[in-house]
């Protein structure tokens, strides 16, 4: 009844629009005078959109970048879940619950909307951000320049729609394979100064997770997801513009279950249960609103925003189930709420050198609830009582981040640029740190078409608020939640250094080619993973760690026929648990202490691939995803099988008037229905098993207006 009122209220949406268009083409056409102003505000926000580039520009990173063409080839196009379009870039393995590990590390991923910083939020299924509202999105990695602090691993740049650029409506509706029905709307518009653009979505479907088997038809796995996204601008003059960013979306998620599961404990006196029938369920909310001025003087050039952001999971246990299958059962309750500022500026001194500095200051605090049920034990773990015992466990924190930067960018020459500077980091949360870290870039191009890079970075990386256990170890001694380990070192910044060489050729007008090294050696190596029976990340530390890869890319784009390749390859290990060891096992703790051991997210070797051709009205494309298996076993000295899967999608135009169109699409994702398994439910901080998704067969239908 709720998927049928949220369609039926879309349609109602597109026909009001479709009679409102309809209304506004009977009358007068808009004056001269409103053209001038319409046209001078959308050249305004263009000349405005390059100038923020050069605020924040990657000077000599790794950057990959796609449009909205290459968007709209992938498999689902805009309807994709974001992490599925991220997998498409260079060096990304694809992990369960939605997670992403860049060159070979778990998360640390900087995300930025239209170049502001955006907030972290707890990690959990739903995928808060969209592709629908991207206009083009970025991968930057490698020696980050000065202004790019904190998560290093890679910044996700995502250039959003606007008023000024998307110009149109959409009202579509997506559905198919596992139950799935997804009804959109967005619009953009320009009126007077004003820019503005809105995206409404929501979707049902029956495979939420991953699957914990290898079957087609997953058993308890709807998920219902409430999606907002808005973007608005002013433009006072040529010169400046002041941008608000809106988003929340609401996720509800069952938890899949593994049948054939077998009893190990008793429950007032009921010892058995069906695994097929439990019900655990979580529940995700994020928030966030961001305001940007953007001012431009001459050589002088900056932006300052403020934002705020709330994100909250909550998991919700089958007490009784999950007490007779584990001994415990536990609800689950983070939220955290974050604040602050950020300032970023240029100045072109003279032809030679541009200074760009700038800080940002944010203010979080976590909040972690926590109710368990466990039952009595005795000295050798066995269960004394049948009746379970009720653990509350609340703790709270608040945290403080910021940083400074300084850097120039130096030119001796047209076809050399140095960039060099270093930012200083300070974070007061479960421990008071900071450090001061250098960077260099240098680019050549010694002729066109051709780019070198290489680069040094010193990184600052404090693990995530949300993501440190505060667990009270003792108040769960002599029950069946009790942890072999008491040992709890504080979770602390990991620092590393960081080194990239690469280089870019253009072979032709159509056709390039790129090539990229890293290596990285850390102190302190931040990891997550999933300990305990709720789905939730928990932090902890490697003593040393060290990455080091390559990643080969092409592309090649000649009339209506574009593809592109890359290729990753990846070592990532660590050496000694140093902190948070209470989650660990007592043997994996001690073997990895006098070893070294493959991080649980090192995948040797990563691929994506894809084609597309488009011909009149008409849009053919295949693309493929490669994995070559992420970990498993004790202490992680196994790996999974490698798979592949391929995707294929077929599309038309058709136009009704000059300015209302109809598309129509069909997906077909797991082209040859490959089963393959993401996890096995084994190695460090993997708790469940989870396997890809099997053949889905997808529609689409918008109108465009």
């Amino acid at each position: 009844m709720k998927t049928f009122l949220i369609v039926s209220i879309t349609l109602m949406l597109a026909r009001g629009l479709v009679i409102a268009q309809d209304a506004v083409s009977a009358s007068p056409s808009p004056s001269p005078a409103t053209t001038a102003e319409t046209e001078r505000v959308v050249v305004a926000s263009q000349d405005l959109d390059v100038s923020r580039e050069q605020i924040v520009p990657s000077l000599g990173a790794t950057r990959y970048t796609v449009g909205p063409d290459r968007l709209d080839s992938q498999a689902q196009g805009e309807n994709a879940p974001f992490n599925q379009t991220i997998l498409r870039f260079p060096g990304v393995a694809q992990d369960s619950f939605g997670q992403l590990h860049v060159r070979g590390e778990h998360a640390n991923l900087q995300y930025r909307i239209d170049d502001v910083l955006l907030p972290e939020s707890i990690p959990g299924f739903g995928q808060e951000l969209e592709t629908r509202f991207a206009d083009n999105i970025s991968l930057m990695t490698g020696a980050l320049p000065a202004q790019f602090g904190f998560r290093t691993t890679g910044v996700i740049d995502i250039h959003t729609k606007s008023g000024a650029l998307f110009q149109q409506g959409e009202a579509s509706i997506y559905g198919g394979s596992f139950d799935t029905i997804m009804p959109s709307f967005e619009y953009g518009t320009v009126t007077g100064k004003l820019s503005s653009y809105v995206s409404v979505s929501y979707m049902h479907n029956g495979i939420g997770i991953e699957n914990p088997t290898s079957s087609s038809d997953p058993i308890h796995d709807d998920t219902d997801q409430y999606k907002l996204f808005g973007y608005f601008s002013y433009i006072f003059d040529e010169t400046s513009r002041l941008v608000l960013l809106i988003s929340g979306n609401h996720s509800d998620f069952q938890i899949p279950n593994n049948p054939g599961q077998t009893p190990a404990f008793t429950d007032m006196g009921r010892s058995t249960f069906d695994s097929a029938k439990l019900d655990e369920n979580q529940t995700e909310q994020n928030s966030y609103a961001i305001l940007a001025y953007q001012k431009k003087v001459d050589d002088f050039n900056m932006q300052a925003s403020i934002f705020t952001r709330y994100s909250s999971v909550l998991f919700r246990p089958d007490n009784v189930g999950d007490l007779i299958f584990n001994g415990v059962a536990s609800r689950v309750d983070r939220d955290i709420v974050s604040n602050g500022v950020e300032f970023d500026a240029s100045y072109k001194l003279n032809d030679q050198n541009t200074l760009r500095g700038g800080f940002l200051f944010s203010e979080q605090h976590a909040t972690v609830g926590t109710v368990t049920l466990v039952f009595p034990v005795d000295a050798n773990g066995n269960q004394t009582s049948d009746v379970p015992l009720r653990i509350v466990d609340d703790s709270d924190k608040t945290g403080y981040f910021y940083g400074f930067y300084l850097q120039d960018e130096w030119k001796p020459f047209e076809q050399l640029t140095i960039n060099f500077g270093g930012r200083l980091d300070f974070v007061n949360a479960f421990v008071n740190e900071n450090q001061l870290s250098p960077r260099l870039n240098i680019v050549y191009e010694p002729w066109t078409g051709t780019a070198f890079h290489v680069g040094y970075a010193r990184y600052f990386t404090p693990p995530p608020l949300e993501n440190v256990d505060q667990s009270t170890i003792a108040k769960f001694a002599g029950t069946t939640n009790e942890s072999a380990i008491t040992k709890d070192s504080a979770v602390t910044a990991e620092r590393a250094h960081y080194f990239d060489a690469g280089v870019t050729q253009k072979i032709t007008k159509e056709f390039n080619i790129g090539l990229d090294g890293y290596y990285k050696s850390s102190h302190s190596t931040l990891d997550e993973g999933q300990f305990g029976q709720a789905l939730i990340l928990s932090s902890f530390n490697y003593n040393r760690g060290e990455i080091y890869g390559g990643e080969l890319t092409a592309s090649y784009d000649k009339g209506g026929f574009s593809a592109y390749i890359n290729a990753g390859y990846e070592w990532a290990r660590g050496t000694d648990i140093s902190s948070a060891q209470f989650l660990f096992d007592p043997a994996e703790l001690a073997y990895i202490r006098n070893n070294w051991v493959f991080l649980d997210h090192d995948q040797r070797f990563t691929g994506s691939a894809g084609a597309s051709y488009m011909w009149g009205d008409w849009k053919a494309a295949i693309d493929a995803l490669y994995g070559n298996g992420l970990r498993r076993g004790f202490a992680n000295t196994q790996k999974l099988p490698p798979y592949e899967t391929f995707n294929l999608s077929l599309q038309r135009r058709i136009k009704i008037t000059e300015k209302t169109s109809l598309v129509v699409r069909f997906d077909i994702v797991n082209l040859l229905d490959k089963i393959y398994e993401l996890r096995d439910g084994s190695g460090i901080g993997v708790g469940a098993p989870q396997f890809g998704q099997r053949r889905g067969f997808y529609g689409t239908v918008a109108y465009d207006f």
